[in-house]
């Protein structure tokens, strides 16, 4: 649980080193790291697209001022230390001295306030709504930065990863056309590799940053992202040498357990924790005879997870319990029971205003696991007396049904950034539901209390208040089932066993090569 604190630079000192105490023996240098990247990303720079892949590959190649543990408490990046005041309105941070972009220009006070008051603000949706809450940033020094807020927000020490808050050059950007600035192209940043080369369809490759502000880091000479559009191709690419780092989702989750058998292989579930994916099925709101809200519960207790969980996703990660994840600040585990009752559903729809209507599922369109599971779930609907009919799509075919609500249930699952502010209300916020999107609100559920706690909460300053509004919050949002929750995500990341410390924070390999190292033979 986060709550403001101070830090001083000895605590900045152990925060820093805890990632070494997870490796496997003493660090060695030199070697090329070879990385899956799927799908190839549109863009390297960070700042202007924010999707996965190029989170993964930018994120070692941006920094941000903080990074976060596997239990969501920030460490020291670019920032050496910060102070949180007792009123919960000034965020102040000391700036590492000696840090240059990779074009040799200081990072300074002045590149904080471009990135986040200027171009974030300007293009990037998530940060443009945080810094609305911020009335001013001050710069007293090359080495000082003091983000002054206009009313207390909880989750502020939360936006500091590389995927939310790069920091950006601003000798390089400031007064062009942030779209169009042909810097975009070959990207910089103050992270430990700097981008080298990207041959479309094939590769990206990343080299070493000999002036990196951290000694001895990285360690690796270079990293090589891969591109390779066909699942079975890529763990093929696994299994002959070609590649030694599997990230999540790489590989078709029926493939994970014969690969993982494999000698000199390892693979951990970890570095998910600060986006926490959540599975779940969009409801039409707006579509009978899902207005009826014993309709949605039955449809919620028909839901085997424990099915999907074991036979679809051969066990990883967890059965959902709500709207937002285990492994998110204020979870709640006790909310009104979703469990799989088919019994209790087909009560429910007996009482319910259901009159044989087709319920048309939309399934996601990223591999056969998501297509059986569609499967599984119109057979949970047949089994309880509902008729159902699926509906193909690819991926832009799915994106425009999403936008223009054009189904009755639909697949998805939405990242979390730790903190239910960040990454949860945008899905239930009245205001936050025009069509037109697939991310935001697009069940279009409409409830003003619920929007009231909402905000409410995200400027609460005391960690305990929070956790009590956010109880209160999963509580009705449970009751009133505008979505159909399903799985808390496992994505492993499988790799070489002598590939050391690949996974050592809450973003995963999206910002672990800072620290990885091979072990020589």
């Amino acid at each position: 649980m986060l709550k403001p604190i101070k830090f001083a630079a000895a605590a900045l000192a152990l925060a820093l080193a805890g990632p070494l105490a997870a490796q496997d023996g003493e660090p060695q240098s030199g070697g090329t790291l070879n990385v899956v990247i799927q799908p190839e990303p549109p863009s390297l720079m960070i700042g202007l697209v924010q999707n996965g892949p190029t989170q993964m590959v930018a994120g070692d190649i941006y920094e941000s001022l903080l990074r976060y543990d596997h239990e969501l408490q920030p460490e020291g990046q670019l920032a050496e230390s910060w102070e949180i005041s007792e009123d919960g309105l000034t965020y102040t941070f000391k700036l590492r001295q000696g840090v240059v972009f990779h074009d040799g220009e200081p990072f300074t006070s002045e590149d904080v306030k471009f990135s986040m008051g200027t171009f974030l603000a300007q293009v990037h949706s998530r940060m443009g709504q945080y810094m609305k809450r911020v009335e001013s940033i001050d710069t007293p020094d090359d080495h000082t930065v003091v983000f002054n807020l206009k009313e207390p927000f909880g989750p502020f020490i939360g936006i500091f990863e590389p995927g939310t808050a790069p920091m950006i050059p601003q000798h390089i950007y400031e007064g062009t056309d942030f779209a169009n600035n042909e810097m975009n192209n070959t990207p910089i940043g103050t992270g430990p590799f700097k981008f080298n080369e990207w041959v479309k369809g094939s590769y990206i490759h990343l080299v070493k940053n000999e002036d990196y502000y951290m000694e001895g880091k990285p360690y690796v000479d270079e990293v090589y992202y891969h591109v390779i559009p066909d699942a079975a191709s890529r763990a093929v690419a696994y299994e002959t040498g070609k590649v030694d780092v599997l990230p999540g989702g790489s590989i078709e989750n029926f493939e994970v357990p014969r690969i993982t058998e494999m000698d000199n292989t390892c693979v951990t579930d970890k570095g998910w924790e600060f986006f926490g994916p959540l599975s779940w099925m969009w409801v039409n709101l707006n579509n009978k005879p899902l207005d009826d809200v014993k309709v949605r519960q039955a449809i919620m207790h028909a839901m085997d997870r424990d099915f999907a969980k074991t036979a679809l996703w051969n066990d990883l990660g967890k059965v959902a319990t709500g709207p937002v994840s285990s492994s998110t600040r204020f979870y709640a585990g006790d909310t009104p029971d979703i469990g799989y009752d088919p019994e209790k559903a087909k009560q429910l729809l007996e009482e319910s205003s259901y009159d044989g209507e087709t319920i048309r599922i939309l399934g996601l369109p990223y591999g056969e696991t998501w297509t059986r599971w569609a499967e599984a779930v119109k057979q949970n609907l047949s089994e309880i007396g509902m008729n159902a009919e699926l509906v193909p799509a690819d991926v832009a075919g799915w994106n425009q049904k999403i936008s223009d609500r054009d189904f009755d249930l639909a697949f998805t699952y939405l990242y979390q950034y730790g903190d239910p502010a960040l990454g949860v209300s945008r899905t239930y916020m009245g205001d936050n539901a025009e069509p037109g999107s697939p991310w935001n609100n697009v069940a279009n559920y409409q409830n003003a209390e619920t929007d009231k706690m909402f905000n409410e909460a995200a400027l609460m300053a005391d960690p305990e208040a929070r956790t009590a509004a956010y109880k209160q919050i999963q509580d009705q949002i449970v009751s009133d089932v505008p979505n159909i929750w399903l799985l808390e995500l496992g994505f492993p990341t499988i790799y070489r066993c002598n590939i050391k410390n690949p996974v050592s924070t809450a973003i995963g390999v999206n910002d672990g090569f800072r620290d990885v190292w091979i072990a020589q033979e």
